[in-house]
């Protein structure tokens, strides 16, 4: 260790407070082996689980003596009543409508947005950070609080649901876009700009085949999550099943509420397996 702070090197903190265990060699010569710090890390950890248990107020008795009635209603859940599917219909139709619709909608708006806040697309530093400031105060917002102020403008229903899908498809598509834009080749872009070329003309001709995949590829993801996430704003009025799952879960209706997830559940599986096949394809 004295060596080290001669040659210059910093001795970590650890190292100086716990002092490196001296070996002797059979040759002769010591070597210092440094403690292992795995006491230190699980010491660490039992501390910040304790303070959480205190801090929460978790209690693992209830547990013990609630769990039996977390059994008994998936018990309920998992014998559905099928004879309640035909009232499933029209609100599972509502929840797909809002997450394309809202996933189109988002999707769309957030390409030009990304361009503009591409720091390789755009130099103007001013605009670039006002649009990224934007977009993490509309990807900070989770989509009930979206969907809660959609409903109290617009009024309950789905155009409120598929008004919050958008928002957070455009933030979502919009952040992942314009890091994708940055990690593009630009060599065609500026040898089209150099040819007299402006910026959309060269955009449009250089750049966005090379981002139309990746482009592709995040729209259908964010439909994946839309979807799960419309299932639930129907607890703030937004339409959709959450109305029913809300229903169900209000009347212990636990067969009725497993129906309505069974159909969600069939729903996201068919959705998610195309999705991947299509990003597949496109990559």
């Amino acid at each position: 260790m004295a060596r080290m702070k001669k040659e210059g090197y910093r001795v970590p903190l650890f190292d100086r407070i716990f002092k490196p265990e001296v070996i002797t060699l059979p040759n002769g010569h010591t070597v210092s082996r440094p403690r292992s710090r795995m006491p230190l890390i699980i010491g660490v950890l039992v501390a910040v689980i304790w303070a959480s248990v205190l801090l929460t107020g978790f209690d693992i008795a209830i547990i013990i003596r609630r769990g039996h009635q977390f059994t008994y209603i998936l018990n309920r859940i998992f014998h559905p009543n099928f004879e309640y599917f035909p009232k499933v219909v029209g609100p599972l139709m509502d929840t797909i409508k809002m997450s394309i619709l809202g996933s189109v909608l988002g999707a769309t708006l957030a390409l030009p947005f990304a361009v503009v806040a591409s720091t390789n697309i755009n130099k103007n530093n001013w605009v670039v950070s006002i649009c990224r400031f934007l977009l993490n105060i509309v990807r900070t917002l989770p989509t009930l609080v979206i969907a809660k102020f959609a409903a109290l403008i617009f009024g309950l229903g789905t155009f409120a649901g598929t008004v919050a899908i958008t928002v957070f498809t455009f933030g979502v598509v919009s952040k992942m876009m314009y890091e994708a834009i940055e990690t593009i080749d630009m060599g065609a872009f500026e040898a089209m700009e150099s040819a007299g070329g402006d910026k959309f003309q060269s955009f449009r001709t250089a750049c966005f085949p090379q981002i139309l995949p990746t482009y592709l590829s995040y729209c259908l993801y964010s439909l994946e999550m839309n979807i799960r996430a419309a299932a639930i704003l129907g607890y703030v009025g937004a339409g959709g099943l959450g109305l029913l799952i809300n229903e169900r879960i209000g009347w212990r209706d636990y067969e009725g509420l497993g129906i309505v997830l069974l159909s969600l559940f069939v729903v996201v599986f068919i959705i998610e397996n195309t999705s991947q096949y299509l990003r597949k394809k496109l990559s």
